[in-house]
């Protein structure tokens, strides 16, 4: 699933659930290295507990983060 994220730098968010377990998140643009490392301790996590851990976060002054948009869209991922 793509998730088109708003507030943060990257442009896309691709998701790939296995059941309630992450499978693989990759991020289009923004800091490669923290969303790589992000999204490898991801990997095998239940989604319910993924967007217990990031929902809220917050990057400066901005209302958002990379770790709370993924969080909307792990949640569309489990909706669809």
């Amino acid at each position: 699933m793509d998730f088109k994220p708003t507030g943060i730098c990257p442009r896309n968010i691709h998701v790939e659930l296995e059941g309630d377990r992450i499978k693989k998140v990759e991020f289009l643009g923004g800091c490669n290295g923290n969303l790589k490392g992000i999204s490898s301790l991801l990997v095998g996590m239940k989604v319910s507990d993924a967007i217990e851990r990031m929902e809220g976060t917050t990057c400066g002054s901005k209302p958002t983060s990379c770790p709370d948009q993924l969080s909307k869209a792990l949640r569309l991922a489990m909706e669809q």
